[in-house]
This record gives C-alpha cells, sequence and structure tokens, in this order.
C-alpha cells in the first residue's frame, strides 16, 4: 500500500499539474468508489493537501474531493502542464481503460484519471472546511516531518506494550509509516522488529525516530516505491525500491554485518524481516 513518501509525491505531482486548471466536470465508471454529490466538484482547483495516506483536491466553490488511494488506486495526469507522457505498465490496462473508475475532465484540455484495479479506494466530496474533521484524518496521528516531533514520539513509543513494528504502523499513533518504511526504519535503527515498545530505551528510540525521518525522507526524495501498483501523477515510477535497506531482501547478505542473511517472518499479518545478528530482541 503506498505509504507517506508516495502521497507525498502524488500530491506534489498534482499541485504542479493541476496549477491553473478547472473542474468541468467527472465521470463516475464504478459508483462504489464515489460518495457525494458530484455535481459539487465544479470550479477551479487552489490547492491540493495530504493527511497521512489522504489526497483533498481543494475547489474554489468550497469543495474538495477526498481521494484515498489505498492499495492500488492510481491519480494520472494528462494535459498541457505535463510535457513528456510516459505511462509505466503498472498502470493495468492502461488509461482511460477497464480500470478507470473515474475521470476528472478539466478545462484547457486536461484531465485526472482514477484507476484502480483492487477497488478498494474510495472518493469523497466534502466541504473543505471540515475535511480535517473527516473519519480517517480526525483519527489520524501525528506523522514524520511534519508534526511527530521527538518528545511526541517518545511519548507514543513508552506508552505501547506492541511490537515496535507494528506501533510504527498504527496510523492512530503516527501517520504515514506502512510496512515497507517501518521494516526499514527498524533495520537502520538497529532494533528488532518484534520489541516491545515501552521496552526500547532512550537511546533505541532517538536512534529510531532519526531512521524514521531518514527512510522518509529518502523515500520522498526518489519519488516513493513502485513496489506494486503505486505511479507518480506523470504516470511514471518512483524508484525507492532501488534503495530498499532490508524490505523484500530475504536470504541476502546483510552489507553492515556481513555475518546474516536477512529473515522474513509474519508480524501483525505482515512481512516482515530482520537481520539477526544486527537486529537482537533484547
Amino acid at each position: 500500500m503506498p505509504e507517506l513518501p508516495e502521497v507525498e509525491t502524488i500530491k506534489r505531482g498534482l499541485q504542479e499539474y493541476l496549477k491553473g486548471h478547472s473542474i468541468k466536470y467527472i465521470d463516475i465508471n464504478y459508483p462504489k468508489c464515489f460518495v457525494g454529490d458530484k455535481s459539487l466538484l465544479k470550479g477551479k482547483i487552489h490547492s491540493v493537501r495530504r493527511y497521512g495516506k489522504i489526497i483533498s483536491i481543494d475547489l474554489d466553490n468550497g469543495y474538495s474531493l477526498y481521494v484515498q488511494i489505498k492499495l492500488t488506486g492510481q491519480l494520472i495526469y494528462r494535459g498541457p502542464n505535463l510535457k513528456k507522457r510516459i505511462l509505466s505498465k503498472k498502470v493495468s490496462g492502461g488509461i482511460p481503460g477497464k480500470h478507470t473508475h473515474a475521470i476528472l475532465h478539466l478545462d484547457k484540455g486536461g484531465v485526472l484519471y482514477y484507476n484502480d484495479v483492487r477497488k478498494f479506494g474510495r472518493l469523497k466530496v466534502v466541504e473543505s472546511k471540515e475535511i480535517e474533521k473527516h473519519d480517517l484524518i480526525g483519527k489520524m496521528g501525528p506523522e514524520p516531518l511534519n508534526g511527530l516531533s521527538f518528545s511526541v514520539f517518545k511519548e507514543v513509543v513508552g506508552k505501547s506494550k506492541t511490537a515496535i513494528k507494528v506501533l510504527l504502523m498504527d496510523q492512530s499513533k503516527i501517520a504515514g509509516i506502512g510496512n515497507i518504511y517501518a521494516n526499514d526504519a527498524c533495520y537502520l535503527a538497529k532494533i528488532h522488529p518484534k520489541k516491545q515498545a515501552n521496552k526500547l530505551t532512550n537511546i533505541e528510540i532517538k536512534n529510531l525516530y532519526n531512521a524514521i525521518n531518514t527512510v522518509i525522507t529518502k523515500g520522498i526524495e526518489v519519488g516513493g516505491a513502485s513496489e506494486l501498483s503505486y505511479v507518480k501523477a506523470d504516470g511514471t515510477e518512483g524508484k525507492y525500491q532501488n534503495h530498499f535497506l532490508i524490505y523484500d531482501r530475504k536470504e541476502e547478505l546483510c552489507p553492515r554485518c556481513k555475518k546474516e542473511k536477512f529473515v522474513k517472518m509474519s508480524l501483525g499479518g505482515r512481512g516482515t524481516y530482520y537481520c539477526p545478528h544486527c537486529q537482537i530482541d533484547k
């Protein structure tokens, strides 16, 4: 599932490509993915915001399109603000295609496609001033690089008996971190992903806090990880999959200790990787 770096990359792309555009009308090809009165989605786009893994496209009429892309959702722009038009093979069926569930028709010949193979994502029409109170957004914890100070992080960790990697992925405690970056952060901080959160030492908490910011920053820098279906707003792929520290590297020799191979286990229902030498649960 796309995480903070992927959704931030999409947001930044949309901020660039949707600038100066207005929405003329919207076609919904899969009604179950859409909630609200689509006739309210008309007018000039004045901003694009992100909350954790959710995007808000704000119009000057006081309404916003709330987009939760979930596992395989894609937002892809085509129009005058995009010079090169390259489409990744991860856009199954192309655009428009059988997996295109919504099409935002813009002025100046612009189009924004919403594709979703698994159909888990949701589009909603909400009042812009109310979006921060809206279901999932109002329940989100602070996020890395924006509101998650070390003192807040230390307090969250110190109050939990949950395995630290599972805690990192709890959106109500910390927003935006998913499986890829939780794995890489634990590895970078030399902390076993199964270690009970409130048993981390102050030094471990500080190291993990710094590691989270490091991997999230790197993820944004290279445009996110196109591991599965994720693509950027221009239809091209991110490159963080070329920089995985430990995620999806089962049986590879740890480049840090050069003594053990990475091991994969299941934790909280998710594939979890660790180095038996560098990350000891003690």
